[in-house]
């Protein structure tokens, strides 16, 4: 309880060598990292485009937990926010965050948190509870990025679900399924070889 999958990726020889705060910051970014390299596979079709951002909030918000996976996502964020072209489509600057996605990014935010802290309960050592925290975060994500589309874009309700969910849904049930299989994976294999943490 309260270990994710993150505490066993730093070997233990480094781990040793490091101070605790030196490995939180190096966990946190080399989760940042996976976001940003996550977000180069893109397909713009709508005002906010197919990503694989989300595969990589959730892995990274689930590999480090609530505060590491937060901290991670916002820095992703905030890079991005002060114009370093990390968000989809190499866009940058607030004037993404402040568009038609930038309710998405938030979500980004809250969904690393939440899939972190169900990771520290170990939802994620298991299938169906690895499910369970993908599609809640994934639902956090919608929750939070729907609403600011159709106000930022100036949406009908039927339109905001037309440009901003439906076209998701196929591509986002297949980054939630890879993600969801990686943990439960993951553990697996970390309880088989526990000597190689």
């Amino acid at each position: 309880r309260g270990i994710t999958l993150a505490d066993f990726l730093v070997p233990v020889g480094l781990a040793e060598r490091m101070n605790a705060r030196a490995r939180h910051v190096l966990l946190i970014l080399t989760g940042t990292l996976f976001i940003i390299l996550s977000t180069q596979i893109h397909i713009a079709i709508t005002p906010v485009p197919i990503t694989g951002q989300t595969f990589g909030v959730l892995v990274a918000g689930c590999a480090l937990g609530f505060r590491r996976g937060a901290t991670a996502v916002a820095l992703y964020a905030l890079i991005g926010a002060i114009g370093l072209p990390v968000f989809a489509e190499g866009d940058a600057g607030t004037s993404v965050i402040l568009g038609t996605s930038g309710g998405y990014i938030i979500g980004f935010i809250v969904a690393g948190a939440l899939v972190g802290r169900l990771a520290e309960l170990g939802w994620d050592r298991h299938i169906g509870g690895s499910f369970g925290a993908m599609i809640l975060g994934e639902i956090v994500i919608f929750a939070i990025g729907l609403p600011w589309l159709k106000v930022v874009g100036g949406f009908s309700w039927a339109d905001t679900i037309a440009y901003g969910l439906t076209p998701f849904l196929a591509w986002d049930a297949l980054k939630l399924t890879a993600a969801a299989l990686l943990f439960p994976a993951a553990w697996w294999l970390i309880g088989r070889r526990p000597e190689g943490r």
